[in-house]
């Protein structure tokens, strides 16, 4: 994938019945699916449930088994709840008779009310001033551990620029916070509120675990911790575009037990928070091989 129609065809699901949807699976670097995926894609099964006009405000999942990129995957919907102000719906994901993942996702009508939010970093650099991951991965791959060199070598409808670079043969222990800014390769225009969701929900899976790993990053690498999404929960505050960089946020308060726990708000590059992310990842020690 290389543009974000590309990403479109991915997360547009095949219907095949009133609550029922197949979809595909795309590699990201992983050998089993990548979880921003099915969560976009239960997201866009949920709303073609919803035919009152009501918006996605929030939504909560469990990866429950690893996806396996040659099968399909099927999203069953349950109508929850149609009531006055709020809409549910209940998503499930299987491959074969296998149960891999469960959401719930909550849908308002539009209201007027209060409004407020914390503010962006102000000192945050600028994307013009930073490298992409394909900038690093030209000029820097030779120097690049294997498995970090064949991820970033990979081609994405998204453009990611972290506002740190960090040295991964440096082994030093870093702070608990990862700030990214992205921004969608392709077309924009004319995205509904809906869809814009649904590619921030699947942009929203990636990197969040490195701020779960930063704190030990003397010892802690990709290479040798088994990494997987536990949890996702994502709340979505007001409308925005992707014509300009946005600014993942991102902090982790506390690991223990082999998880990690993360969290992040998005912003415009203007500083409107548009969504906060919440997730608990499996950070688990490589010992012995295995």
């Amino acid at each position: 994938m290389t543009t974000v129609n590309d990403l479109l065809k991915l997360l547009v699901l095949e219907q095949i019945s009133d609550n029922e949807f197949n979809g595909v699976s795309k590699t990201v670097g992983s050998p089993i699916v990548f979880g921003g995926q099915v969560l976009a894609q239960a997201l866009n099964a949920a709303s073609r449930t919803i035919t009152n006009h009501r918006v996605l405000h929030s939504m909560h999942a469990y990866f429950l088994e690893a996806g396996d990129l040659e099968l399909p995957i099927t999203y069953n919907v349950s109508v929850v709840r149609d009531g006055g102000s709020f809409s549910v719906r209940r998503v499930t994901a299987h491959q074969k008779e296998t149960t891999i993942f469960i959401l719930s996702a909550s849908f308002h009508k539009k209201e007027e009310g209060y409004d407020h939010q914390i503010q962006m970093n102000s000192n945050v650099k600028q994307p013009e001033a930073l490298l992409s991951w394909t900038d690093i991965y030209k000029d820097y791959g030779g120097f690049l551990p294997k498995g970090l060199k064949s991820f970033l070598a990979i081609e994405r409808p998204i453009e990611f620029k972290p506002t740190t670079f960090v040295n991964p043969m440096d082994k030093k222990d870093l702070s608990p916070n990862y700030d990214v800014w992205f921004r969608l390769k392709g077309d924009v225009k004319d995205l509904d509120l809906g869809t814009k969701q649904q590619i921030l929900t699947y942009i929203s899976d990636y990197n969040i675990l490195t701020s779960t790993l930063n704190p030990h990053a003397s010892k802690a690498h990709w290479e040798n911790t088994i990494t997987a999404s536990l949890d996702h929960s994502m709340w979505f505050f007001r409308d925005f575009d992707f014509s300009d960089w946005l600014l993942y946020a991102m902090e982790s308060p506390s690991a223990f037990g082999a998880r990690g726990f993360a969290k992040g708000n998005i912003f415009t590059r203007n500083g409107k928070l548009i969504a906060t992310v919440a997730q608990e990842g499996l950070i688990r020690p490589i010992k012995n091989g295995k």
